[in-house]
């Protein structure tokens, strides 16, 4: 028998690796039928309802798709061909995919060191309201950091140009699990919708309860976007993801002709996601994600006030990030470290990885069948390694 290890990155698995709901889902309709998404079938449609019921009003129409990328791809044609316009705004830091569009609008320099320089003219990055690494601080910090968005906004008009959409994750995944200001995309989304653009959320790797707290991250800043894109965790490993939005701008993409997905919105890749659902439900894994988070985090800021190395633990529920520094006061990343840090503690037995542009935040964003036990062993594991060394 192999060795066993505590993942503690693989968000995709959000059930958990091999959940026997998911094989037996799967299993039975690979028994009955597998076709792409051209026709309507029993699943794509339970599974689409499902979905919408998880969402609050006017968000009512589901698009599915296979991966994040793609549904992320979707969204941008979703808003340009609602406004008629092109011309987009991105977070700085933030990842949405590998397609020659999301990629456009990834400016993770994490992900490619030369994103700011590279992006084509009709994106246009915005300060990244990051309230451990960024320029404000205190209850106002949202608003301030809106300013950039307005500013950006205001030079678009000056140009003659509007806004397509914006878009960011409600919860910086890709920085290591930060939570945004309070405000900010309240402030962010009235800004966008005032100039004619539409708000989307990625919460590819933000949602499907998470954070415990809330089904949606979005939900923790207090607005409700245009169009929300999800995949990863949708489902449990298999190839499905969607674009939820307003019946109103489904209607106007019908001006593109028809939509289909191949494997996305097939009646397998829909079984798989409709188990995802009803076993998150089930299984209580929001409320877990919720209790054994503010456990695992209660854990790793008993490490950091041990560990000067630790700066800051970022996050809530089950989407943690804890960040390494060479000096509290220069916030100086600890890349090196960090990498050095992971690789001690998979001997230990904990599968963990670096993320944020300085490759110095540990993401720690197991699944939601996570345990106290596991939590426990992990914050061991990080504690062992910083006192003894990596």
């Amino acid at each position: 028998m192999g060795r066993a290890y505590v993942d503690v990155v693989n968000n995709v698995a959000v059930l958990g690796h091999s959940h026997p709901a998911i094989e037996a889902a799967v299993s039975l309709q690979l028994r009955l039928l597998n076709a792409n998404s051209r026709f309507l079938y029993e699943p794509m449609v339970h599974f689409a309802e499902a979905l919408a019921a998880r969402f609050p009003p006017p968000l009512d129409t589901v698009f599915l798709v296979s991966t994040g990328s793609e549904a992320n791809e979707l969204a941008l044609r979703l808003a340009r061909v609602a406004t008629g316009r092109e011309d987009v705004l991105a977070v700085r830091g933030g990842y949405h995919g590998w397609t020659g569009a999301t990629d456009a609008i990834t400016t993770s320099l994490l992900d490619n060191p030369r994103a700011l320089a590279t992006r084509p003219a009709w994106v246009h990055p915005v300060e990244a309201p990051n309230p451990y690494r960024g320029r404000f601080r205190g209850p106002d910090a949202g608003a301030r950091y809106a300013d950039d968005v307005r500013a950006t906004l205001t030079r678009l008009a000056a140009e003659g140009r509007g806004p397509a959409a914006f878009i960011a994750e409600p919860l910086f995944g890709n920085a290591g699990g930060v939570v945004l200001p309070d405000g900010y995309l309240a402030a962010v989304y009235a800004a966008v919708h005032a100039a004619g653009g539409l708000a989307i959320a990625d919460e590819v790797q933000t949602g499907y309860a998470r954070l415990g707290h809330h089904q949606w991250a979005f939900e923790q800043q207090g607005v409700v976007p245009d169009v929300v894109t999800v995949a990863k965790a949708a489902g449990n490993g298999m190839a499905v993801g969607a674009v939820i939005t307003t019946r109103a701008i489904a209607e106007a993409f019908r001006t593109e002709g028809s939509f289909f997905s191949s494997v996305g919105g097939s009646p397998v890749a829909c079984a798989a996601g409709l188990a995802v659902l009803e076993t998150i439900d089930r299984e209580g894994l929001r409320a877990n994600a919720r209790n054994v988070g503010a456990h695992l985090r209660a854990g790793l800021e008993a490490v950091a006030s041990r560990h000067p190395i630790v700066g800051a633990v970022h996050g809530m529920g089950l989407y943690l990030g804890v960040e390494l520094v060479r000096d509290r006061e220069t916030l100086e990343p600890a890349a090196d470290e960090a990498l050095a840090i992971c690789e001690r503690m998979r001997e230990l037995g904990v599968v963990i990885q670096p993320t944020g542009d300085g490759n110095n935040v540990l993401k720690v964003k197991p699944p939601l069948c996570f345990t106290r036990a596991s939590a426990d062993f992990v914050v061991g594991a990080l504690d062992r390694t910083l006192a003894e060394g990596w």
